[in-house]
């Protein structure tokens, strides 16, 4: 499975190493990406999302039932 957020879209991105001597090399910076379970009251169950730490601050912000359900649109729309 790929290193995204269900809920930003947030991934990987290329960026450079960059030495003392200015010496330019690849590296990859990481998308700080958690797993969580989510228990939805009004379905009676757990509902399992991999989300950025950002979009864990939405999800206390606006609550489970609206983040569960803008996170079902965005899946729909990907």
């Amino acid at each position: 499975m790929s290193r995204r957020c269900e809920f930003t879209g947030k991934k990987n991105s290329k960026a450079n190493n960059v030495s003392h001597s200015n010496r330019h090399t690849k590296r990859l910076q990481k998308a700080n990406i958690v797993q969580k379970r989510l228990y939805v009251p009004s379905e009676k169950r757990w509902v399992t999302a991999k989300l950025s730490t950002n979009a864990l601050r939405t999800l206390e912000k606006i609550g489970v039932e609206e983040f569960v359900k803008r996170l079902r649109s965005a899946r729909s729309v990907s």
